[in-house]
């Protein structure tokens, strides 16, 4: 069946449905989210997937007034992450997963046309790779680009400890002796530790941090469907957040039932870890917000079944009762369908002050939803170390005028200027946000609250 078939007949499905609640966006935005009752499940999933464009020469990105956005990089394919190394360079991961699914549902052609056609991208060329960007002078134009390492198994996460660098494969955490200002790294790796995969491997990003004395590893093992319909067992030691000694390799599930965490960060000058995290599809539009939130050892945060605390979830067989008892509620609804990726906390100097330790999210943006939601780069600021208030749509524009898509925010990192630098898988570029002007962006840093 060719793509303009099958989304023909998607589209012809779905049409048959009955409308989903209308919910503004900012309505389940914050702490305390608008749940709308549950849609019956539908023979295919709502979906809305506008078409890829890419940048045209002289577009960028959209900033608040006193901020300049730049593109630090081009022609890369499929870069999903940014790392800022202390001496100033920039490690940009590349990656795609390349191994496609075995048919174990019927919907599985259906999702393979989706997902193809909401990450296709005109850029051809060399991925499953880092790239390093050497900006020596901290000005955004990069005096040189090398390939740091390649070969590698679709990567995500990466963090850098002592003299080690750590990378997340799909696959493994791998070890790379490495000393700042090496522009390539040709020793080889040493396996930390094996991660799951498989033939199905339904969630492949690995998100990576290390804890602030580098003495434990914090890696994001999304779950391996979408509410557990592969059975429980496909989903061992998944949908969660692993903590793992770098010294021996031996690692513990530090929180579970967090779909797909992403953006493993911890709250500067704190031990507090923190994650965005992908929630459940196929219950309607406005179902399940997307969130951003602390993270407790040893808690639980209801995935597969129950959503937002312990709201359940009636497609799950069989419920477990006890665990939703003991279900963590999220700190911060991003509202629904967003796919936020990216999480990054203000920790420069030369932005505002009312930016300084909030925290930036990467929105990948929705298919799952009838009105196109994420596809931004937001702030929410925290105070006494809790977010408040309503998100401001802080990176803008990539969705042009027609509600096409030029890129797609991903990764996210402060480099060592203050400067914010944005993964941008789709429009196969690197962008980099400085404050070059005086006093807050219209709205401060609180609002306008965007879709």
């Amino acid at each position: 069946m060719n793509r303009i078939v099958a989304l023909g007949l998607a589209a012809m499905l779905l049409a048959s449905c009955s409308s989903s609640q209308k919910i503004d966006a900012s309505q389940q935005m914050g702490p305390d989210p608008l749940l709308p009752k549950v849609n019956e499940p539908i023979l295919l999933p709502r979906t809305n997937i506008p078409p890829v464009v890419g940048w045209k020469a002289g577009e960028a990105p959209v900033v608040p007034g006193g901020f300049t956005v730049q593109k630090m990089a081009s022609d890369l394919m499929s870069p999903r992450n940014v790392y800022a190394l202390p001496n100033g360079d920039i490690l940009v991961v590349q990656a795609l997963k390349e191994a496609k699914e075995p048919i174990d549902r019927l919907k599985n052609p259906f999702f393979d046309l989706v997902f193809g056609f909401a990450h296709s991208s005109s850029q051809k060329g060399p991925t499953n790779q880092i790239t390093l960007l050497r900006d020596a002078n901290g000005d955004g134009k990069p005096e040189s680009q090398s390939v740091l390492l390649e070969h590698l198994n679709s990567p995500f996460g990466v963090v850098l400890v002592g003299s080690d660098l750590y990378v997340a494969d799909t696959d493994a955490i791998l070890r790379f002796p490495y000393a700042l200002g090496q522009t390539r790294i040709a020793a080889p790796p040493q396996k930390l530790i094996d991660l799951p995969a498989g033939l199905i491997n339904h969630h492949w990003t690995k998100s990576l941090t290390a804890s602030p004395d580098g003495s434990k590893l914090y890696v994001g093992v999304g779950s391996n469907s979408n509410v557990g319909e592969r059975g429980l067992e496909a989903e061992t030691n998944r949908a969660a957040i692993w903590e793992v000694d770098p010294k021996t390799g031996a690692f513990s599930v530090f929180a579970s039932g967090l779909r797909n965490p992403n953006g493993l960060n911890f709250y500067p000058g704190s031990n507090t870890l923190w994650a965005v995290v992908n929630e459940r599809d196929e219950l309607g539009s406005n179902l399940v917000p997307d969130y951003m939130t602390s993270v407790r050892k040893g808690g639980f945060y209801g995935w597969p079944f129950s959503y937002y605390g312990q709201h359940v979830d009636p497609r799950v067989r069989p419920q477990n009762p006890n665990l939703v008892a003991r279900a963590v509620m999220p700190d911060y609804a991003l509202s629904s369908h967003v796919a936020p990726l990216g999480l990054a906390f203000y920790n420069g100097t030369t932005f505002p002050a009312a930016f300084r330790v909030g925290a930036f999210v990467g929105e990948h943006g929705s298919w799952n939803r009838e009105e196109l939601n994420g596809y931004q780069v937001v702030f929410i600021r925290f105070e006494g170390g809790r977010p408040v208030g309503k998100p401001m749509a802080f990176v803008k524009g990539f969705l042009d005028a027609d509600g096409k898509v030029r890129g797609r925010p991903v990764g996210l990192a402060v480099d060592r200027t203050g400067a914010l630098i944005i993964a941008d898988d789709v429009g196969n570029a690197v962008w980099r946000v400085s404050y070059s002007g005086s006093g807050s962006p219209p709205g401060g840093a609180t609002g306008p609250a965007m879709r």
